[in-house]
Order: C-alpha cells, then sequence, then structure tokens
C-alpha cells in the first residue's frame, strides 16, 4: 500500500511531513531522480499498448518501484510523485508534452505525461520521469533563465499556443526539450479518445525498441540510451560508447541503483 512517510524515507526526509513550499518541492524532486531510475525496459512487453496503464493503480506501482526497486517510465514516476505530493498539500496536475527529436520535429503532444505544480499563483514543472538530460529541480513558467548546476532553464510561449521547455548547458546555446499545453490532462484522453498520432507513434516506438536508463547525479545527470552514456555534470556534456560488456554492465548497476551481482 501506498506509504507517505515511507516514501519520504526513500527520499531521504525524515522527521515531521514537510510543508507544501517551493523549497520542499525542490528537494524532495531533486531527491526523487537520484534514488529513483527511469528505465522503460518493460515497453517491450507494453507493446503498443504503453499507454494503458496511463491512470496508474498507485498501490501497485507503489509496491513495484519504492519498494520492489524497480525502475519506471513517466507516467509511473510522475504519478507517484503526483500522489505524494497531493497528500503533502499541494495542488498538483498532469501536463503532456511532445518530445523534440534529433531532427527538430515533435511527438505527439501527449507522448510525455509531467506534473504542473501551482504556488503563490505560479505553475512548475516537475518531472521526475524523464531520462534526460533535463531538469533536476522544478522550472517556473516564465522566461527568465534558471540556473541548475551550470544548465540553465527557461519555458518561452509560442506563437502556436505551446510552451516550449528549453535547456543550455555550459558553454552551449539554447535547445528545445519538448512542447506542451498549460492545461491540466485527462485520463481519459489517452484511454477513451481517438487519437491516430498517438496510436501511430505507439506501433514506431514497438517496432523499434531502444532501452533508455537514466537518473539524476548531486550536479548533473546520466543517461544511458542503448550503450551510449550521456553524462552531465555541472553543466558539462561528455559522451561514452559502451563497447565493453563489463563497462555497460557497471554503469546499468550505477543507474538503476543496483550492486552488480543482481546483474548476473
Amino acid at each position: 500500500m501506498f506509504d507517505i512517510d515511507h516514501y519520504l524515507a526513500k527520499l531521504g526526509h525524515s522527521g515531521p511531513r514537510p510543508a507544501p513550499t517551493l523549497e520542499t518541492l525542490r528537494r524532495l524532486h531533486k531527491s526523487h531522480l537520484m534514488t529513483v531510475p527511469f528505465d522503460n525496459f518493460l515497453n517491450e512487453a507494453r507493446g503498443t499498448a504503453i499507454w494503458a496503464g496511463v491512470d496508474i493503480d498507485v498501490d501497485a506501482v507503489y509496491k513495484e518501484v519504492i519498494v520492489g526497486g524497480r525502475g519506471g517510465v513517466c507516467y509511473e514516476l510522475n504519478g507517484l510523485f503526483r500522489a505524494l505530493l497531493t497528500r503533502l498539500g499541494f495542488e498538483v496536475v498532469v501536463f503532456s508534452a511532445g518530445v523534440r527529436g534529433p531532427d527538430g520535429s515533435y511527438g505527439p503532444e501527449m507522448e510525455h505525461l509531467f506534473n504542473g505544480v501551482r504556488i503563490d499563483g505560479e505553475w512548475y514543472l516537475a518531472d521526475v520521469g524523464y531520462s534526460g538530460p533535463s531538469l533536476i529541480e522544478p522550472v517556473r513558467v516564465s522566461e527568465e533563465p534558471q540556473e541548475q548546476y551550470g544548465t540553465e532553464f527557461r519555458v518561452l510561449e509560442g506563437d502556436d499556443s505551446f510552451h516550449y521547455l528549453e535547456r543550455r548547458p555550459r558553454d552551449g546555446e539554447w535547445g528545445v526539450i519538448h512542447r506542451f499545453l498549460l492545461r491540466p490532462r485527462k485520463f481519459s484522453e489517452w484511454l477513451d479518445a481517438d487519437n491516430p498520432a498517438l496510436d501511430a507513434y505507439a506501433e514506431m516506438l514497438a517496432a523499434h525498441v531502444t532501452y533508455i536508463r537514466g537518473r539524476a547525479l548531486e550536479n548533473g545527470q546520466m543517461t544511458l540510451t542503448g550503450r551510449r552514456l550521456l553524462i552531465v555534470e555541472d553543466g558539462r556534456e561528455r559522451v561514452r560508447v559502451l563497447v565493453k560488456k563489463d563497462d555497460f554492465d557497471a554503469v546499468l548497476d550505477d543507474i538503476l541503483l543496483r550492486a552488480p551481482s543482481a546483474a548476473a
């Protein structure tokens, strides 16, 4: 069963339950990304039904992810975090986004789920279910650049009704992570409505499964896409291709926070 106090302890919090403040959100958000990894390994078995569980069974996913220690995908991790924040008294809604691809095109606007949290009348993007590189702490919906461990973020409003989350690494250029509509979503939009674009996207993903794993570091993130490892530290990026099995296994163990023997 979903257990708030056990969840908070998992995220390194001790003592009374924290108040629903921006500082609480920042601290829990970063800790979540560091201690609960992203891992899409179950997507192969899900096939084209990858969003069938978008309205998560909180107790079941909590048992598998927080208690059992497996990683999860966007709707699982952000769903758990949303349940925690709601029980702590935060105002939280579901947002969705279309991720920008390498060729500059965008996926369907409901391919990625994350949370919007309103504090003192301002919206913050809270996303603990993105593989990276992306935000480590919440980002305020504002054009003003917001620095996080050497990387800057901002949210620009376009002329097409979308908002664009942008990221700039140290000594780099601004680039879009994803675009989203600043309005709450309902799970029925995934489960009950016809969405040919999303269906086609699911078929494409099912035909070309790529394993993606990631989690945050104290001062950055690491993301393993196939055998390509991207590490961001203090805003600086470096890439390695893990050719040797031992190197790959060691990095995977590190990301998934498991003992090396567990991979045998």
